[in-house]
């Protein structure tokens, strides 16, 4: 019996769209949750992957009582056609980049959120870039720092920002700005009221202090040793929450917390000795797959950023 596929070579638009149902059922676990985000109805996703099998002449799911599951040969195919539209995205990728005019998306993603001084220059940064390439569909998120390290080294996103404490090897870091990180506590913390003479080593470190959740340079884990760090939070909005609590102590960048000084609700402790700098970086993929983006991206940032300071 001849058992051969009777999908043509090239494969077809038609192909591609019967696969492109396979994926979202797969990924959705079922023709039911499909429904939604095809937009269309399950008797017509059951034709379109009944089609999609016969001319394949492959059983590529099962579905009934036990729910909808793939086959040794549906676990294969979805695994090719995966592969299959990361290359049809990495070709318009490339194709975007050979244009004079730069098109596509931008990538940018922060690993933390920017003080206003920052956010103003980021602002900034997005304005030129939209002006100089208004064919290009910016992308501004968030993730953590070992998201946007696995993204960038993906060639997924095309600048991250966030500070360079550890260094991946593939990547390239531009430092950005630093300010110094200091100690701090809240109005109703029992250091609020105390001098800092009166605050001892011992007292620092019986009192609970909050960790940062990420590597930082050797200065700052010597200062965070002396404490008793019984909390963690990474991001500074979360961290500087913690610490109006007037339950813990942390390390934060003034730039975040000035508002809060400036009402009498947070103090600083210590800051000729309880400190650390912060820094910034613009980090990248050190062979990216579209070079135009990166030096459009890293041109305009250092051009804004180094402004003014």
């Amino acid at each position: 019996m001849n058992k051969t596929s009777i999908i043509p070579k090239p494969t077809t638009e038609y192909d591609l769209r019967l696969l492109r149902i396979f994926t979202s059922v797969v990924e959705h676990g079922g023709f039911s949750a499909a429904e939604l985000a095809l937009g269309i109805t399950r008797s017509t996703i059951s034709v379109h992957m009944s089609n999609l099998e016969a001319r394949m002449k492959l059983k590529l799911c099962l579905r009934g009582r036990g729910g909808f599951s793939l086959t040794e040969d549906g676990q294969a195919v979805y695994r090719a056609v995966i592969e299959l539209f990361d290359s049809l995205n990495d070709f318009s990728l490339l194709v975007g980049t050979l244009g004079k005019e730069l098109s596509g998306e931008l990538v940018i993603l922060c690993a933390d959120q920017l003080d206003k001084n920052k956010q103003k220059k980021l602002a900034k940064v997005i304005q030129q870039l939209h002006d100089s390439s208004p064919n290009l569909h910016i992308v501004l998120d968030g993730d953590s720092i070992s998201n946007i390290e696995k993204q960038l080294l993906k060639d997924k996103a095309h600048i991250g920002l966030f500070p360079s404490y550890q260094q991946v090897e593939g990547l390239t870091y531009t430092a950005l700005s630093t300010e110094p990180i200091f100690l701090c506590c809240a109005k109703e913390h029992p250091f609020y009221n105390k001098t800092d003479t009166d605050i001892s080593v011992q007292d620092l470190a019986d009192v609970a202090a909050i960790h940062p959740g990420i590597d930082i340079d050797m200065l700052g884990k010597e200062q965070l040793h002396k404490l008793n760090l019984s909390a963690k939070s990474y991001q500074f909005d979360t961290r500087k929450t913690m610490i109006l609590s007037g339950r813990y102590i942390g390390y934060m960048p003034q730039s975040f917390i000035q508002q809060e000084l400036n009402q009498g609700e947070i103090r600083i402790i210590k800051p000729s000795s309880c400190t650390y700098e912060f820094n910034l970086s613009l980090v990248s993929k050190k062979s990216p797959r579209e070079v135009n983006k990166i030096k459009l991206l890293s041109d305009t940032f250092n051009k804004v950023f180094m402004l003014n300071g």
